[in-house]
């Protein structure tokens, strides 16, 4: 983005490049603090110094992102290929590396601690983080593993050791610093005292936190418009305790909707143009042809959310049908045929040239209402009823369960659409069953007929919201049919941090996320976590839901020795 005309850079913005290893050191700071405050003052003392270019360059690296959001480009770049290029940069041979991931749990210490043992490390820093952007560039127009490692083993012979530890963390996709984008758009509204709100709803529409800290510098915000076709991050809701969490938190009328038992999905359409993205933020157009074209139909540019579906006709299908298209490259027409798909619309983000987060959700309500007419057809409006009653969700909750749906929605008229936030403008009351989210760290080869598949898993939940250590709660080896368990050995094999047993036990990149039920919790000192799931049955992938969205240790604790049933209904 070019800088406006007729304003001089402020005088504290130096024209010489910002390099790599000041980005470390910034990010090694950032990483010794837990306070928000601080984080924030060393990114913001850390952005005014640079050049508009660089501090583009910054704010996006510090939120995680090699690209702007808008930007669908990547760089393909496992931690295969890159534990396969430090080995031979280091000399270390990759099974010596492997412990050394289980042991330090990150890519990037990894690349430290290897560089430093092998004497790599020249003490002279080379890379600007214009080196650093031409790099990415250029891994995500090469093709082939082979090409992808030779570029990497040459930028990892020269960089020093903590150059090196940063520029596989960019590649991987995750400082581990403790950030989260919003606090970069807090530590440049500090930098350049701007309103927080103003800098999120920029970067909300532009969809690129580096444009929207160099508008920041400037105070170049009047004349943004959104930009279509970069995913927005999704409000989220959060569980009801009981029915009488709900008469405390909603508002003498509100809507109830049934709770699908889908996958998330974003809509955007402009000019005939049409992108789907899901919860994670990925780009799933490809596996849904059939929504394009009505989408692409729809008398007005628009950004819906709302919830794909596997549906045919009037009847809802098991969520197990839609796990058949997800992570497919391609849909056939035999997998269309089997597997149809719906779109129900709940939200309306943007239409007609107006972004609609900050109207209350009746108004957006009453939009979308007026872009999609229709209850069925593959893009359908979410039955959304106004209740006064907290007694009648009983009967609604029953109702949704028998038209094959998890549960109920409930929401409040008057809350604005917040992005990335879970408030309790909206509240989820679900099966009575009690549910984990968990992330798979160890797996073990099956027995029997499954004597040839990965399909023990051990999982673990998150210590707290501010702290990603992963701790294990249980181990479970039923609920995935033997073709997703064959599709899963392949990836755990190909993500394996260390082997033991002969093979038989691996520990892997702790990636895949499942949701589990279980008959109780208990205390148990077999775990880290100090807890331990009696009898866990996995429900479903959760292809939709990343590492950072598990439960945490504070949930399974509310759970020991309660049955479950009555956790789940919120009764004591």
């Amino acid at each position: 983005m070019a800088k406006p005309k007729n304003i001089s850079p402020p005088a504290s913005v130096t024209e010489t490049e910002a390099t790599l290893q000041s980005f470390a050191e910034v990010a090694e700071r950032v990483a010794a603090t837990t306070k928000k405050l601080e984080k924030a003052a060393l990114l913001g003392a850390y952005f005014k110094q640079l050049s508009d270019a660089d501090l583009a360059r910054a704010a996006r690296y510090f939120a995680g992102h090699q690209f702007a959001m808008h930007d669908a480009r990547t760089t393909n770049v496992g931690t295969s290929v890159l534990r396969a290029a430090l080995g031979e940069v280091t000399g270390i041979d990759v099974d010596d590396l492997r412990p050394k991931y289980v042991r330090l749990g990150d890519a990037g210490e990894v690349a430290y601690e290897a560089i430093k043992e092998a004497k790599r490390d020249t003490g002279a820093p080379r890379y600007t983080l214009l080196q650093i952007e031409s790099l990415i560039e250029l891994l995500s127009q090469t093709r082939g593993t082979k090409n992808k490692k030779t570029l990497l083993k040459d930028a990892l012979k020269t960089a020093t050791a903590l150059e090196a530890k940063y520029l596989v963390k960019l590649l991987v996709g995750d400082l581990r610093i403790g950030l989260k984008e919003g606090l970069v758009e807090d530590s440049v509204a500090r930098a350049f005292e701007r309103p927080l709100a103003q800098v999120a709803q920029v970067n909300m529409l532009t969809g690129d936190i580096g444009e929207t800290a160099v508008r920041a510098r400037y105070g170049d915000f009047d004349q943004v418009v959104m930009r279509l076709f970069h995913p927005i991050k999704f409000m989220l809701a959060t569980a009801a305790a009981d029915l009488k969490d709900v008469e405390r938190t909603m508002p003498g009328e509100f809507y109830v909707e049934d709770k699908f038992d889908g996958i998330r999905a974003q809509a955007h359409t402009q000019g005939g143009r049409v992108a789907l993205y899901s919860r994670t933020l990925d780009d799933i157009t490809h596996r849904f042809p059939e929504l394009i074209e009505p989408l692409a139909a729809l008398h007005s540019d628009a950004i819906i959310d709302g919830e794909i579906v596997p549906a045919r006709g009037e009847t809802i299908l098991a969520f197990a049908e839609l796990q058949k298209r997800l992570g497919r490259k391609t849909v056939g027409k035999e997998l269309l045929e089997s597997t149809p798909v719906v779109l129900f619309a709940y939200d309306l983000l943007y239409a007609a040239g107006r972004v609609l987060t900050d109207e209350p959700h009746a108004e957006r309500r009453r939009q979308l209402e007026n872009l999609i007419t229709a209850s069925d057809g593959v893009i359908r409006l979410s039955d959304a009823r106004l209740v006064s009653k907290v007694e009648t969700l009983d009967e609604e909750f029953d109702a949704a369960r028998g038209r094959g749906n998890e549960g109920l929605m409930v929401k409040d008229p008057r809350a604005t659409y917040k992005p990335g936030k879970r408030g309790r403008e909206w509240l989820k009351i679900k099966r009575a069953l009690a549910t984990l989210d968990v992330v798979v760290t160890a797996v073990e080869v099956g027995h029997g007929r499954r004597r040839h598949l990965l399909s023990d898993f051990t999982f673990a939940v998150r210590r707290s919201e501010t702290d990603d250590e992963l701790l294990n709660v249980g181990k479970a080896y039923s609920g995935l049919t033997d073709v997703e368990l064959a599709e899963l050995t392949e990836w755990f094999r190909a993500h394996t941090l260390q082997e033991f047993a002969h093979g038989r036990v691996r520990t892997v990149e702790p990636k895949i996320v499942l949701e589990v039920t279980f008959d109780r919790v208990q205390e148990s000192k077999r775990h880290k976590s100090g807890f331990a799931l009696r009898f866990p049955r996995i429900l479903r992938l959760r292809d939709d839901k990343t590492v950072a969205e598990i439960d945490t240790l504070e949930a399974v604790r509310r759970l020991v020795d309660e049955k479950i049933e009555d956790v789940a209904r919120g009764e004591k």
